[in-house]
């Protein structure tokens, strides 16, 4: 299977869902997240971090493009939506070859930078609070990971 869905009608259940996904999460783990402004990208990896054990508030990374997270893994939220050509001194390699999980919303914007294997996640607004969240996994450890997850 190319690609699995999960309907959240809930912020909640947004969140909840992201929390289970962290349970499976190990080092080096890559997801990327696109979705329209408000579309719950940031629910979904308070979510995360929450399943991480991450007791800190966690918001965008707007301005800042990277924040670090410490919990049972070092979750790495990346926000590339602002970068300019200065991007390949960031050292995002480093990140996705790490100890920690890299999120990285707005990730079609550093394509040729992102490892072959990770997640793909995109978050639609089926209405007022209903979610679809579509993920795409490319690997053989990401197409299990659905399987556990989304099955």
């Amino acid at each position: 299977m190319n690609q699995y869905e999960f309907i959240t009608t809930t912020p909640e259940e947004t969140g909840e869902f992201a929390e289970k996904l962290a349970t499976y999460l190990q080092p080096g783990d890559v997801l990327t997240l696109e979705g329209d402004l408000g579309a719950g990208k940031t629910t979904f990896t308070k979510g995360l971090a929450k399943g991480l054990g991450i007791s800190k508030t966690v918001n965008s990374p707007t301005f800042t493009i990277i924040k670090e997270y410490r919990g049972r893994l070092p979750l790495y939220h990346m926000d590339v939506y602002r970068l300019d050509d200065s991007f390949e001194d960031l050292g995002f390699d480093e990140y996705f070859e790490g100890e920690g999980v890299t999120v990285v919303e707005w990730a079609h914007l550093i394509q040729d930078q992102l490892p072959n294997e990770l997640l793909g996640l995109s978050i639609f607004r089926e209405g007022a609070s209903t979610r679809r969240i579509v993920l795409k996994p490319s690997g053989e450890r990401y197409r299990e990971l659905c399987k556990e997850v989304v099955l």
